[in-house]
């Protein structure tokens, strides 16, 4: 089935970048998103969307940066044995 579809400047300029990217065609990449898109719709709510908490408030930049101390990365705080 062919069909015209009318994307937003920046919806187009990102799947021409990403075409480019990924050697996928441009159609190849809608035909997959479409496909997941239907394939998460098609499921009873009761099984992905259960489980889901709305939240508390939108999201929102962070005006403030953590500044880290020397020797301490981002990577070493998640590396933790006290997580769980």
């Amino acid at each position: 089935m062919a069909t015209n579809l009318r994307l937003r400047h920046d919806a187009a300029i990102a799947l021409q970048e990403y075409s480019a990217r990924t050697g996928l065609s441009q159609q190849e990449i809608l035909r997959r998103a479409l496909d997941a898109y239907l394939e998460n719709e098609a499921k009873p709510a009761s099984t992905y969307r259960a489980s889901l908490i709305p939240p508390r408030r939108p999201f929102q930049r962070s005006e403030e940066l953590l500044v880290l101390p020397d020797g301490v990365t981002s990577d070493t705080l998640l590396d933790r044995d006290d997580r769980f």
